[in-house]
């Protein structure tokens, strides 16, 4: 079977610090643009099945293509984010523009108390997917973190987070009924070379 796991269009900034209540962002209008040249993108290809992650901004992304599709969109809990409960949210670009301290940090690795545990809730939703679909071609929404900690697993990199995905990316993985997994390809973004839809919004 094919896997596609894509990660969410850029999504708003939300600050839950006063409420305490978990960071959920929807898709930023240039975000809702990346989503529908992910949808014009894709639509023509043979898909079976379209999960996503329970995040507002992964279900988001890729619900213009489900339903051009006529899908249902399934979630799978599993290929959540690690920043899980975080109160806040600040697009990765934002971080790294201004500086903030917590871009090194995320790229250090630091941002994650349990790599190993979270690679290994990511494994474990991924094939759970890839299980319940042989012989298909099935399109993952799901985040930068869990894209990197399922490719670093299928490439032997000890390292969760070692590399970034962009907004909308597209990362292709063959998965044998034998058990075998290969990369076939990472970051694809033609959608929005096409479409003329810029990656960021800074």
């Amino acid at each position: 079977m094919e896997l596609l796991l894509i990660r969410h269009a850029l999504p708003v900034t939300v600050d839950n610090r006063d409420s305490g209540v978990e960071a959920d962002p929807v898709l930023s209008a240039l975000g809702e643009q990346q989503a529908g040249a992910l949808a014009d993108w894709l639509v023509d290809e043979h898909i079976d099945a379209v999960y996503t992650s329970p995040k507002a901004r992964a279900r988001l992304t890729v619900t213009p293509l489900a339903a051009r599709l006529g899908l249902e969109l399934e979630i799978e809990p599993l290929v959540n984010e690690y920043d899980e409960g975080e109160v806040e949210y600040i697009p990765i670009e934002h971080l790294k523009a201004t500086g903030d301290p917590r871009w090194g940090a995320m790229i250090a690795g630091d941002d994650l108390p349990d790599p190993e545990g979270f690679r290994a809730q990511v494994v474990e939703g991924v094939e759970r997917i890839i299980a319940a679909n042989p012989g298909r071609t099935v399109v993952v929404g799901c985040h930068g973190g869990v894209v990197s900690a399922y490719l670093s697993h299928v490439l032997g990199i000890d390292r969760v987070l070692f590399y970034e995905a962009s907004y909308t990316s597209v990362a292709r993985v063959a998965a044998s009924s034998s058990g075998h997994r290969s990369v076939r390809s990472m970051n694809e973004l033609g959608h929005l070379r096409v479409a003329g839809v810029p990656l960021s919004d800074l």
